[in-house]
Formats: C-alpha cells, sequence, structure tokens
C-alpha cells in the first residue's frame, strides 16, 4: 500500500487535515443550529405571550375557544416548519463535514 515512509506520513497527514476540516464544519453547523433555535424560541415565546393576552382579552368561551385553536394551529405550523429546516440544516452540514473525509479516502485509494 505505501511505498515509502513519506507516503504513509503524507496518508497520515491527509487523514488529519480531513478530520479538522470535518470537525470545522460540524462545528459551524452546530453554531448555526443553536443560533436557529435561539430564534426560533424567542419567536415562540412572543407568539405565545401575544396568544395569552388574546385570551385575557377574550370575552366568551367561543372566542376564547377560537384564539386558542387558531394558536395552536398557527404554534404546529411553525414547528413543523422548523423542523423541517432543523432536518435541513443537519443534512446539508453533515453532507459538507464528510466532503474531506470522502476526499482524502479517495486519495488513499489511488
Amino acid at each position: 500500500m505505501f511505498k515509502n515512509v513519506e507516503d504513509f506520513q503524507k496518508f497520515n497527514k491527509d487523514q488529519i487535515e480531513a478530520a479538522t476540516a470535518a470537525t470545522a464544519t460540524l462545528q459551524k453547523g452546530i453554531q448555526q443550529v443553536a443560533t436557529e433555535a435561539s430564534a426560533f424560541s424567542k419567536k415562540h415565546f412572543e407568539t405565545s405571550a401575544a396568544a395569552v393576552e388574546k385570551l385575557l382579552g377574550a370575552k366568551t368561551l367561543d372566542a376564547a375557544l377560537q384564539i386558542q385553536t387558531d394558536y395552536a394551529k398557527s404554534a404546529y405550523e411553525a414547528f413543523m416548519a422548523q423542523a423541517t429546516k432543523f432536518g435541513e440544516m443537519y443534512s446539508g452540514f453533515a453532507k459538507d463535514a464528510f466532503k474531506p473525509v470522502e476526499a482524502a479516502v479517495a486519495k488513499a485509494g489511488k
């Protein structure tokens, strides 16, 4: 597999560089997810507070039930959209993180 010590050292160096690049990409992705989660949490809190204010101002039980129903529907839709976005983010940065590893493995196979 290796013709000499230099080939072996180059192989090790390539593997370390690939792992470092993959780790950096994963770290960046995790930071993006944390930022997105924070923004979503803030927005969710604001919409929840607005719904509570509307509920406190409801004059009838029917109005209160309608407010609650509307809030539950919008909260569910927002959650599903955010879950989809998180899934796409995780998938994207996982693919990006493994590109250097794939390249190093392909290079080592030659």
